[in-house]
Parts: C-alpha cells; structure tokens; sequence
C-alpha cells in the first residue's frame, strides 16, 4: 500500500513539475531572445544590424542558442521566437519554432551560436508565417551587412531573409541556408494555454500577455526599431 502511495505521489509531482519546467524553457527562450536583440541592436552597439535593416524588416526571428555537434556527420538545432510587424505598426505576439539542419564532414566537439532572422520583404514574410520551411531553398536568403551604418546600397537589397550570428561575443552577417524552420507546438501551447497556426499569431489574431516575458520581447524590438527609425 505505501509503494503504491508513493508511486501516486511521484505521478502527482510530475503531472505538476513537467508543464512548470517547460513553461520556465519558453519564459528562459524569451528572456534570452530579448537579450540578444539588446547586445545586437544597442545604441552603443556600433558592429551590429544596420538601422536600415532594422528599420525596413517586416519580421524578425531570434534563435538565442543554435547548437552545432557531431563528428562526420553534423547537425545542428535551436529553438527561437518570430514576431511580424502587423499594419498599424505594431509587432505580433511572439511564436515558437525550431531550427534544425545537418552537416557533412569534420565536426569536433560542440559551437553554440545566436542567430537573428529578417524577413525584409513580403516574400521572407509569407516563408516565415508559413511555419514550415527551409532557409534558402525557394526564398533568397543571405548573410546581412555589418554596422550600424551599413550603406543602402550594397549587394544585400533584394534578399528575402537576411540572418545575423554572434559567437563567442563578436558579431557577423551569416546564413541559416539550408536549415529548416518549424513551428514548436508545444511551446506554443506553454505560452498561450492552447495550439494556434503559426500565420494566425504573426498576423495579430493571438494576443500576448502585457506583462512577462513575452511582453518584455516585444518591447525590445520595439525600442530597437524606433531607434533605428530615428538614426540612433
């Protein structure tokens, strides 16, 4: 009768402690998210995305760690959040994904690297919100320019997706080509006590708490917009 207690009581604290750990993954996702769009985009932060860039995107996707492992065969995996812009200028609740791809050849050890995503026109937008597609095939995707006063002009205006990586504390334009994007329903139901398309959240139709984490993300970006907006 005791070990059968006991066994409820393991069952009972599960049942309880596996949907808190994994709300506290998404809460952690976001808070990390959050603090790469601050390291990346800071008024004093002069090798980062250019404020042109930053200005002229239409969504934005973070993967705070993108772990990279394997020996011969490589592969690599992160989770992230995307927001869109929606038409009264506003950025949509966050929605979960996650990134993976595999690699050929000498892969010693581990690399964990952040990644920032751009979908700069309306066709980076429609591979985003689809929930479901792999970077560079079918969407022109390429590594964004550097500094915060990058010129106009240069070779990346006309790229669907531009994608930024910061490793080991220094900062480059680099591509995701070749890595898939999904969108993560479990952490999507752990930040909105439900499933929902992923479409459906980038285009205003779920809501985000105004307090949180989420609400903390959303604001980030929207600071790091406005600064980008006005030169800064």
């Amino acid at each position: 009768m005791k070990s059968a207690f006991a066994v409820l009581t393991v069952l009972a604290a599960a049942s309880v402690s596996i949907p808190a750990l994994a709300q506290d993954k998404v809460d952690d996702e976001l808070t990390q998210a959050t603090h790469i769009i601050q390291e990346m985009t800071g008024p004093q932060q002069t090798s980062g995305i250019p404020n042109d860039v930053l200005r002229d995107s239409k969504c934005i996707a973070v993967v705070p760690k993108l772990i990279k492992a394997g020996i011969g065969i490589g592969g690599e995996h992160g989770n992230g959040v995307a927001t869109c812009k929606l038409a009264d200028g506003r950025w949509s609740a966050p929605a979960p994904f996650s990134m993976t791809g595999g690699s050929f050849g000498l892969q010693l050890g581990g690399e964990e690297v952040s990644y920032i995503m751009l979908a700069m026109n309306d066709q980076g937008m429609q591979a985003l919100m689809s929930g479901h597609f792999k970077v560079g095939v079918g969407v022109n995707a390429a590594a964004g320019p550097v500094g915060r006063d990058a010129s106009a002009s240069a070779g990346w205006r006309g790229a669907a997706l531009l994608s930024y990586s910061r490793a080991k504390g220094a900062y480059a334009g680099a591509t995701l080509n070749g890595t898939e994007l999904n969108q993560d329903h479990d952490a999507t139901r752990q930040l909105y006590g439900r499933d929902a398309a992923f479409n459906s959240i980038l285009d205003g139709h779920v809501h985000a708490s105004g307090q949180g984490d989420a609400a903390e993300f959303l604001r980030t970006i929207n600071h790091a917009v406005e600064r980008a907006e006005r030169g800064q």
